[in-house]
């Protein structure tokens, strides 16, 4: 007794789209080791993650993951991962491509317009704010007089194509002045979109330094002083869509007497004189200062710095230390002759009277 088995054109759909979808995913079109092919060779891997797609010597394309629904209404968005920047078109489609009326599209459960005819939305270029769950809603108009639908919503992430730069130099933030400094504008493409171009700006307190380069260093041969300030870069792609700021890095340049601290000349204590008591000539004057002399080129000057204004200072320091020693000379000899007085009247003793 043969068996009659009834299929619903529904499930004939459904199972025809799977087995189209199956082959589709499995199968590697074109000549292998070409450009334009799908497959490549083993000896082609650049990146170990690769490896799990190797099958006896080749490599297959990354793969594509593709929903199959069984419903009146679907919302249909792309395969492949969405980046920034990328152009994004969302279509509501029903079973049989029946014709649809008061087309809605919703995102996160609000909608994104008033319904009307068109079946797609796009947005040109996309950003990390579009991402979230979708959905949309129609009236079919076939068959019968049309009743309302509504699609299962759609988890979509637009994912980043690189972070902001960060802006690098070496070999410090505070190089010395004539030594070369190198600027380096450090990010990084996703594997999926490594064969995109980068282009690289340099700025320096709100000027340009170098506009649009596809190299992400820029190189000063000899720093100066003139050269300190607020620097940033800037990541942006050929089309400018998508571009991106790194923070500011603050860079000092540091001269010639900043290379190592200045050596602070201490004069050591001197002991005071014992008090003479056998002689009262007053002493002479106090010896000056001693500084050290410009003809030996081993003495070290205070004096002798490129700052006019430190080289003033301690001209006035110096000055005030020898009228402090002039003072301090007058103060002795005052002290002397008042000890020796002391001394004349202790020995006469007290007067006597008949």
């Amino acid at each position: 007794m043969a068996g009659v088995f009834y299929f619903s054109p529904a499930l004939l759909w459904a199972a025809q789209m799977l087995l189209a979808a199956s082959f589709e995913a499995l199968q590697c079109k074109g000549p292998a080791s070409t450009q334009d092919s799908m497959c490549h060779p083993e000896d082609d891997l650049t990146d170990p993650r690769e490896v799990s797609f190797q099958v006896k010597g080749y490599t297959f394309s990354e793969p594509v993951h593709l929903t199959v629904s069984y419903d009146w209404l679907i919302l249909q968005s792309p395969a492949k991962p969405i980046f920034e920047g990328d152009p994004l078109v969302l279509r509501c489609l029903a079973w049989q491509d029946w014709p649809l009326t008061q087309v809605t599209f919703y995102r996160d459960g609000a909608a994104l317009g008033p319904p009307g005819p068109s079946k797609e939305i796009s947005i040109t270029v996309a950003q990390k704010a579009d991402s979230g769950h979708y959905h949309c809603s129609a009236v079919l108009r076939s068959p019968g007089p049309g009743s309302p639908e509504t699609a299962s919503p759609v988890a979509l992430t637009v994912h980043e194509l690189f972070r902001a730069p960060v802006l690098r130099v070496t070999p410090s933030a505070e190089p010395q002045e004539g030594k070369p400094v190198t600027l380096s504008c450090q990010t990084k493409l996703p594997l999926q979109r490594s064969s995109a171009r980068l282009l690289f700006s340099f700025y320096k307190d709100g000027r340009t330094m170098r506009s649009r380069g596809p190299s992400p260093e820029f190189q000063i041969p000899t720093v100066s002083e003139a050269h300190s300030g607020s620097y940033w870069c800037e990541a942006a792609t050929e089309d400018n869509q998508v571009w991106k700021q790194s923070p500011k890095l603050e860079i000092r340049v540091q001269g010639p007497s900043r290379s190592a601290a200045p050596t602070t000349l201490t004069p050591a204590p001197q002991k005071p004189d014992a008090p003479e008591t056998t002689s009262t000539k007053p002493p002479g004057p106090l010896p000056p200062l001693s500084t050290p002399s410009s003809k030996d080129p081993d003495s070290f000057s205070p004096l002798q710095g490129p700052d006019p204004h430190l080289y003033h200072q301690m001209g006035v320091l110096l000055k005030q230390i020898q009228d402090m020693r002039v003072l301090l000379g007058h103060l002795v000899i005052e002290l002397r002759d008042l000890s020796s007085h002391l001394k004349l009247e202790t020995t006469k003793g007290p007067t006597k009277h008949e």
